[in-house]
């Protein structure tokens, strides 16, 4: 069995602003830079069979590159609960456009509808044990972050696995973009 997720990987200079933001929540377990990823799509535990499928119906996508904006920090709670920091991207159609291709693409292939609305972010932090007010005053903090514009020329589908302190995130395919045609 694997489990893959597709999602827009992050260049370096991308991760280190969002890394500079780690800090400051007592109890907050801070995600390493390098599993910071924006989800178009998490598939789960499949098949190794289905693995191809999968690649298949991804490799079939075409689209066009874009440029993605970081701004923002919020939380997203569960029973009441903040579990998570994130940073947000701004509304973006090409960004839309591309993950419902991916969703598209993957229910041709049989794998069941995802059931959250898309939410574009980037998950910096658990905050499962950390104080809500100390979470909520670290939002209020910093939610005028703004990272610089970034452009997204392919689009990656990853296999994850369990790791001591954190899940480890493997690129396995790449699928690029096209590029934009200069007006």
């Amino acid at each position: 069995m694997l489990r893959l997720f597709v999602a827009l990987g992050l260049p370096a200079e991308c991760r280190a602003d969002l890394s500079a933001l780690a800090g400051g929540i007592p109890g907050a377990k801070w995600i390493p830079p390098d599993n910071y990823h924006l989800t178009l799509r998490f598939i789960g535990a499949i098949e190794n069979w289905r693995a191809q499928e999968v690649d298949d119906a991804l490799a079939a996508i075409r689209g066009t590159a874009f440029e993605l904006s970081l701004r923002g920090v919020g939380t997203f709670e569960k029973a009441g609960r903040i579990h998570s920091l994130w940073v947000g991207a701004e509304r973006n159609d090409a960004l839309t456009h591309l993950q419902n291709k991916v969703e598209t693409a993957l229910q041709r292939i049989g794998l069941a509808p995802e059931r959250k609305r898309f939410s574009p972010h980037v998950s910096i932090a658990r905050t499962d044990r950390a104080p809500p007010e100390k979470v909520i005053a670290y939002v209020q903090a910093h939610n005028l972050f703004r990272a610089a514009p970034l452009q997204v020329e392919y689009f990656t589908l990853f296999s994850s696995r369990l790791g001591k302190e954190a899940s480890v995130y493997t690129p396995e395919v790449e699928y690029d973009l096209m590029a934009r045609k200069a007006a």
